[in-house]
């Protein structure tokens, strides 16, 4: 199967190495080209241009935001480019707005959209252990398994509707978003009152919160580790802002997120952009009026 990918960051480099190791056919594009370098090394094609990958069977895209996602489908014609019959895999956590207009642009070329956006940091994407969440036509998912396989541990299929698996992505977001200021603020209270924050962060997670999101995140903020991002605070306010605008539109209040997405606009206020969203710990310490411990 001849796979095209585009966009080589923390997540989609990963991504792409293992499955030249699964032996796909690979084409790699990135904006800055040097981020395909060790790819093209171990035996992917570079594309010079967009259109290279017009030939491929499925092009994958993993990309920051809508408007990554935009430029390259739209602006750069990808989406006329492909041929009849093949597939777009969107891995990417865009807006649900925006996979459906994927999906009716694709129809209209021939070609068939899917959302497969994926749970995991980068550490995750390099093992292979992502979580794959995929909606769209039966049979184009069914083709593109192996390639999900590749990439994850799992996939979970939501149906024929591409924009379920984004709703579902960004659903889950807004639950890590929600995990990781709770934390923040529990360890801010027992932090102030001299608990020691990493053996409140081990009861916890030890006891009555013994999963992933509260093992990584609970480490992160008893250690003060914000830097360097695995999940950048502007992504992060990107995805909950997306998650309500998805609530607006399906009149679903979530009060919540609105919390949420206020306390990480102030975390940009204080200059937090290149910080882990698990910067929130920071924020919540700071309006508690405790100074950073190192």
């Amino acid at each position: 199967m001849r796979v095209g990918f585009i966009g080589l960051g923390h997540m989609g480099h990963p991504m792409a190495a293992n499955l030249l190791k699964a032996k796909f056919d690979l084409t790699v594009w990135n904006r800055n080209p040097q981020r395909a370098d060790d790819l093209a090394a171990a035996g992917a094609h570079r594309a010079a241009t967009l259109s290279d990958l017009g030939r491929a069977d499925v092009v994958m895209t993993m990309l920051a935001d809508d408007a990554a996602v935009e430029q390259v489908m739209f602006e750069g014609g990808l989406v006329e480019l492909l041929p009849r019959g093949a597939i777009h895999v969107s891995t990417s956590t865009i807006s649900v707005r925006l996979a459906r207009r994927l999906a009716d642009a694709h129809a209209q070329h021939g070609s068939t959209f899917l959302s497969a956006p994926v749970f995991g940091r980068p550490e995750a994407a390099a093992a292979a252990k992502l979580f794959v969440v995929a909606a769209g036509p039966a049979p184009a998912l069914e083709q593109c398994q192996p390639i999900f396989s590749a990439i994850g541990q799992r996939t979970f299929r939501f149906g024929e509707r591409p924009e379920s698996a984004n709703l579902v992505k960004l659903s889950g977001n807004f639950l890590i978003a929600s995990a990781i200021e709770s934390l923040a603020e529990a360890v801010a209270l027992t932090r102030k009152s001299g608990i020691d924050p990493h053996a409140f962060a081990e009861m916890l997670t030890e006891t009555l919160f013994a999963a992933p999101i509260y093992k990584t995140y609970s480490g992160l903020i008893a250690d003060e580790r914000y830097r360097p991002a695995g999940f950048r605070l502007p992504l992060g306010l990107k995805d909950v802002t997306l998650a309500l605008n998805a609530a607006r539109d399906t009149t679903v209040p979530m009060p919540t997120a609105s919390l949420i997405r206020d306390r990480m606009i102030e975390g940009l206020a204080h200059g937090y952009e290149d910080a882990d969203w698990s910067v929130l710990g920071a924020i919540a310490a700071s309006a508690a009026g405790l100074p950073p411990s190192r």
